[in-house]
């Protein structure tokens, strides 16, 4: 390297260490030793070295933080390990219930200590670092599969791009997750240059901080005052402590910020006691927070809790209060929904509900309409609660002026006409019509969405206009579209076009679980969507499987194995899935790594001593193996704890592998390391 060149790089060196060092103390820890002017001096010398060298520039280079060039699209990032979200409880007797649900499996009756923290209302992020190289940072996504916004998050002054060296063990690779936020004074900052800009206002900070780490531009997100949090670590077994409050102070070391409202309590009644504290001071937040989240402190009580197939068993996010507010129903809308279900819906005077303007509410179904004896024109009690979709609580009868007119349920499909049934013993009304087109269209909107494939470029609106072109009748069209077919609509273009063709094709590659979801069959959420992709492992066995060997799968109950039936037996459902697999569409099998017990289904009979079954049961799924609730056939293993039942007998005649219990320790102990 020649002289100059040496020099420059050890130069750049020296103002990397600087100003990741003020960085710190700036956006951290709140602590500035030097003035802004010196800042700029120590900056501008770095970009001028950078410039003249380019090929010196590393990836810790404090420039990244101004934001690179624009990207086309988001990759799709596949988590390490997934980003489960939390159970919510939304009073102290919920939470109470969660803490009596913990010690119950964990079968202790002593106190559990738990760390508290503030529940920020921003959106979670993953950053992955290597060496204490900050690599890939992705969106939480579905929990499985996020978004690749490392140039995005590069910007953000408060998330390290280089860990701090300050004597404590890194791992090789370190998983670290948190939350972006905007704080209240950038929040109304930026929409203040908006409203100058004669742009559209964010409705809060929390939509102002997702749509700006969602920004293709990553200079547009650098001009973003953007903060962070880190809360958690995607594996504990790397980090050289026990507990996550001794974590806090281990990021801390690492140079992340870590919020200063955090606790750990020893109690359920500190617990308690810090929620009612950060409740009365939320408002003198620089931030927005609705709630807390609280999680058993201890790693090894969070491992042997384990995870149901949604959320971890050791965290539940408490909610603070609904906020409420008071308006006008103007009149009711009826919407048919993909199921068929038929929704009323509250209009409403706007009215703006914690930072969101509200025009419409869900009135749910006939029998809460009657048991509320809501009225159009009534002045109603509109809340929203654990930011879901706002509703009507009920009327503020005594300001009735005698004018307000009663609501009539439709006897018939408000967009084809069909009668209307509501079956015995459910709430719901139905719209029976397989050719509805409302019924199609919001098929197709939830297949192309984030529910579905998330398809870019696809959403509501241009879903709407696909169909009302003629363009899109069923989902394998969506697969069919041309860039050509697309940038002569309104509202389109050359590039957006191809931007949305480019993400019809990367989303034809998808999982098993994401495509079943994503059809829509009644009762097929995420969560069964999964149990049935890991049992069956592909499409086709799936298709074929029939009620009783639906009803095996623990976790599908009887309502969704013969809606999965119903659904496959359709000829035309048939002929839908031939066709999307001849436009390519693609299945990728599911993971197996770590899955040491697939292909072993397991059955429990008695009480065992070391763990409860619950715990046992998890601890095989995470394995890869299956476990069902009755004995067949396809039983490989039965455990056999104290006091067997009958199982035990049916086993033996079937040649079933009988394990007890020190034997299944043994084997769940060897295969999970």
């Amino acid at each position: 390297m020649p002289g100059d060149e040496q020099r420059a790089a050890e130069r750049l060196a020296e103002l990397r260490r600087e100003i990741s060092y003020h960085d710190h103390r700036y956006y951290v820890l709140d602590d500035p030793v030097i003035s802004d002017a010196e800042y700029d001096l120590l900056f501008r010398e770095l970009l001028e070295l950078e410039q003249r060298y380019p090929h010196l520039v590393t990836p810790d280079s404090p420039s990244l933080r101004v934001g690179g060039e624009p990207l086309s699209a988001f990759a799709e990032v596949a988590h390490p390990f997934p980003m489960y979200g939390l159970d919510n409880v939304f009073d102290e007797e919920e939470f109470r219930a969660f803490d009596r649900k913990v010690k119950r499996y964990l079968q202790r009756n002593e106190e559990i200590a738990y760390f508290v923290e503030p529940k920020l209302d921003g959106l979670a992020v993953e950053l992955i670092y290597e060496r204490g190289l900050f690599t890939l940072g992705s969106t939480r996504g579905n929990g499985m599969v996020g978004e690749d916004i490392t140039p995005q998050l590069r910007t953000v002054q408060a998330i390290p791009l280089r860990l701090r060296d300050v004597g404590r063990s890194l791992p090789e690779q370190l998983i670290v997750r948190g939350e972006v936020y905007l704080p209240r004074k950038g929040f109304a900052e930026l929409n203040r240059q908006r409203l100058e800009e004669g742009e559209p206002l964010f409705a809060n900070p929390r939509n102002a901080a997702a749509g700006s780490l969602r920004q293709l531009d990553p200079q547009i997100t650098a001009r973003r005052p953007l903060s962070f949090f880190v809360y958690g670590v995607g594996d504990a077994s790397v980090v050289p402590v026990r507990r996550q409050s001794e974590l806090m102070d281990y990021f801390a070391d690492l140079g992340f910020r870590v919020n200063p409202f955090t606790r750990r309590c020893e109690t359920l009644e500190e617990a308690a006691g810090w929620y009612h504290h950060l409740l009365e001071m939320r408002h003198q937040l620089e931030y927005e927070i609705d709630g807390i989240v609280v999680k058993v402190d201890s790693f090894d009580l969070q491992h042997r809790l384990g995870m149901t197939t949604r959320a971890p068993r050791w965290a539940v996010a408490w909610k603070f209060p609904a906020t409420q507010v008071t308006t006008r129903m103007t009149g009711v809308e009826f919407q048919v929904g993909r199921t068929g279900a038929v929704t009323p819906v509250a209009i409403l005077e706007p009215v703006n509900v914690n930072g969101v303007t509200v025009r419409r509410a869900t009135l749910h179904n006939q029998d809460e309409i009657e048991r509320k004896d809501l009225r159009i024109g009534d002045q109603v009690l509109v809340q929203r609660a654990g930011d879901v979709i706002p509703e009507v609580v009920k009327p503020i009868v005594d300001v009735r002026t005698g004018g307000e007119q009663e609501i009539h349920f439709p006897q018939k499909c408000p967009e084809c006409g069909h009668r209307l049934v509501r079956p015995e013993n459910e709430a719901v009304t139905r719209c029976v019509n397989p050719h509805c087109p409302a019924q199609r269209l919001r098929s197709l909107i939830y297949f192309a969405g984030r529910g579905g494939l998330d398809i870019e470029g696809l959403g509501w609106k241009n879903m709407e206009q696909l169909v009302a072109a003629g363009l899109v009748a069923d989902i394998p069209d969506i697969f069919k579209l041309r860039v050509e077919d697309l940038e002569e609509l309104e509202g389109w273009g050359r590039k957006s076009a191809d931007n949305a063709v480019r993400a019809i094709r990367s989303s034809a590659r998808t999982s098993l679980a994401k495509f079943i979801q994503a059809l829509g069959i009644r009762y097929i959420g995420e969560v069964n969507a999964g149990l049935l992709a890991r049992h069956f492992g592909s499409l086709e066995k799936i298709m074929a499987a029939t009620l009783p060997e639906l009803l095996e799968v623990e976790g599908i109950g009887a309502q969704a194995a013969a809606s999965l039936v119903e659904y496959f037996s359709d000829p035309a459902v048939c002929s839908m899935i031939a066709r999307l697999l001849d436009c390519g569409l693609e299945i990728v099998p599911e993971r197996t790594e770590g899955q040491q017990l697939a292909g072993r289904v397991f059955l429990f009979t008695g009480t065992l001593s070391a763990m409860s079954r619950n715990e046992a049961k998890q601890r095989v799924k995470a394995l890869g193996g299956q476990v069902v609730s009755a004995i067949s056939r396809r039983v490989t293993d039965l455990v056999a704890g104290d006091k067997p039942g009958s199982k035990l007998t049916e086993a033996e005649k079937l040649g079933i592998r009988i394990l007890g219990e020190e034997e299944f320790n043994r084997i769940i102990g060897q295969q999970g390391g």
